[in-house]
């Protein structure tokens, strides 16, 4: 049975557009978001150590620290190739948490609604400029090659992406029938529809199914100057309403371990990724480093066999 999709408020982060001038009930709404979720991370701090050991089958390695460098923020759906917006580096003091078991008990693996995070300035869904929503071909699984304007296909490390939605509302059962649309960088660091203009790839729409399960095949994307390691994905409430981005209920992203980036990276075609890593921490990363507990995946896999990340997504 289909369950209605709760709507997420939207929250913003440093280095974000212009968020000024939008009156006080915008004002009032973002900052009752930012302390909610802050006051919701401090509570996760001190009960995941209990929590963690009685559901936790096996912990991910935890991000290092380092110090961020920030680039020119880009992007204004012109049909130009802008470089990817680098988050404003900065420090923070969050504890680094193993991420929450999700392929045996989803139910247990939902501790409370993901954060909401930008869609970045190369988001495809018609908010900046393209919209690959539309395109023909969009719902799919497989998400490396480009759909109809170009026959190319991504090249990286197979990554096998599955997210779990579920709703927290309702005792956290699996969320049938809404819509995931993900995407991501390549291995150089560039989006589609943006950065190359003349591909789509790596960017696609799949329904839940009756376990709440999303699954998508794609690479292992690359780190940029500024970022950490990261895919975008929003939620909508149905592969019909999945065409604009005014119809979206939740936007947010997921992260990866440190020790599964720097064991990609090590592989050839990731050599700027690498060199990126070293500049950028979850510490330190303009997105992540309020916060990141509820967003970095579970990983499995190899570099030589491939990576399965797995996240539940409350919603």
């Amino acid at each position: 049975m289909r369950r209605q999709v709760p709507r997420i408020p939207e929250h913003r982060h440093d280095g974000d557009d212009d968020i000024t001038d939008r009156g006080l009930q915008f004002d009032l709404e973002t900052l009752r978001a930012q302390l909610s979720r802050r006051n919701a991370l401090r509570l996760f701090g001190g009960v995941a150590a209990i929590a963690l050991v009685g559901c936790s089958d096996s912990g991910s390695s935890s991000a290092g620290s380092g110090s961020g460098t920030a680039s020119p923020a880009a992007g204004n759906g012109s049909g130009a190739t802008p470089s990817p917006t680098a988050a404003a580096a900065g420090s923070s003091a969050g504890a680094n948490v193993s991420p929450i078991p999700t392929q045996a008990t989803p139910a247990s693996a939902c501790t409370g609604v993901i954060p909401t995070e930008t869609a970045g300035p190369f988001p495809g869904d018609g908010s900046n400029g393209p919209n690959a929503l539309v395109q023909s071909g969009i719902v799919r699984r497989d998400i490396r090659s480009s759909l109809g304007i170009s026959a190319t296909q991504a090249q990286g490390v197979p990554l096998t992406v599955r997210l779990t939605l579920l709703d927290t509302k309702n005792g956290c059962r699996p969320i049938e029938g809404a819509a995931v649309y993900l995407w991501h960088c390549d291995r150089e660091g560039q989006y589609s529809m943006y950065n190359l203009p003349n591909e789509n790839y790596l960017r696609g729409v799949q329904a839940s199914d009756a376990n709440g399960v999303v699954t998508f095949e794609s690479i292992f994307p690359g780190c940029y100057a500024g970022r950490w390691p990261h895919i975008h994905f929003e939620v909508y409430p149905s592969l019909e309403k999945a065409t604009s981005s005014a119809n979206k209920v939740a936007t947010s992203q997921l992260a990866f371990p440190q020790d599964v980036c720097e064991a990609v990276y090590a592989t050839a075609g990731y050599e700027q990724s690498a060199r990126n890593l070293t500049r950028v921490s979850l510490q330190t990363d303009g997105i992540f480093r309020d916060g990141w507990q509820l967003q970095l995946a579970e990983m499995s896999g190899s570099p030589s066999q491939g990576y399965t990340a797995n996240l539940p997504v409350g919603l």
